[in-house]
């Protein structure tokens, strides 16, 4: 049986405003066992002690709250992040949710599943495509192309592009590990897009973050509005961060900057 105080873990752990204990994975408890789990050290990362903005989370030297903007989309997106994710401040998931308030993120334990993550996976009202390359046979009959989602906006029904947010080592665990995966349509981002991602050093230059593959597939898919306002987004902050990084004040808006606050003005 599980105690009380693991059963009031159990029940928050999608909220990362409410992670708690352990920072490495939100819980006080394991998700399965319910055994009590030691709490951890809090994470320590370079910047940890910059002051941020609590709107934002962006260094205050160069906040992004001024341009953030709200868009909409025939498409939705679901992130399925790994815990570790939530506490990094330059993950680019959290922008996508900025931009298209739908977005759901689910935080990924592997012994447990969302219980909602499976309950919206059951309506048929949407039509849910992983996104992951097509890069090994055992799931070949899986992927399909882009014009799929077109199809499933013809037969009334919302696409959803499920974005696993994590290294690209953790994302290749969660799609693996993660049965309830196994019977949705795969879908590859083909694209030439090179990342413009400065925070993270990929490891090749056609590795897109999380924010670039959901302006990138939301462009291809139709919802170019949406896109272009969240690829503006990234480029702010992607500029502001890095700047921050070396103690430099952005004087100007960027043209991506300038965009928003004309698209946040109509």
């Amino acid at each position: 049986m599980l105690d009380e105080t693991c059963r009031a873990d159990l029940a928050d752990r999608d909220s990362v405003s409410r992670l708690s204990h352990d920072p490495a994975t939100g819980l006080a408890c394991d998700p399965a066992t319910g055994h009590p789990r030691p709490p951890r050290r809090e994470f320590k990362a370079r910047g940890s002690f910059t002051e941020r903005c609590a709107g934002c989370q962006l260094p205050v030297l160069n906040c992004l709250c001024p341009y953030q903007a709200s868009a909409e989309s025939e498409a939705q997106i679901w992130l399925i992040t790994h815990p570790l994710e939530h506490f990094k401040p330059t993950n680019t998931g959290r922008l996508i949710h900025d931009v298209l308030p739908a977005t759901e993120v689910f935080t990924w334990y592997r012994t447990a599943p969302d219980a909602r993550l499976l309950a919206l996976l059951d309506d048929p009202r949407f039509a849910p495509f992983v996104i992951f390359p097509d890069d090994q046979p055992d799931y070949a009959e899986r992927v399909v192309g882009i014009e799929a989602v077109g199809e499933i906006k013809t037969n009334g029904r919302i696409p959803v592009f499920i974005l696993i947010d994590g290294t690209w080592r953790q994302a290749r665990r969660i799609f693996r590990k993660s049965p309830y995966l196994d019977r949705l349509p795969v879908l590859p981002l083909a694209t030439t897009r090179l990342t413009r991602y400065r925070l993270r050093k990929p490891a090749s230059q056609a590795h897109l973050c999380t924010a670039e593959v959901a302006a990138e597939l939301l462009r291809q898919s139709g919802d170019v509005d949406a896109a272009q306002v969240l690829d503006d987004y990234f480029d702010a902050f992607n500029v502001s961060y890095d700047a921050s990084r070396r103690y430099e004040k952005i004087e100007q808006p960027t043209p991506a900057m300038r965009r928003l606050l004309a698209y946040r003005a109509e």
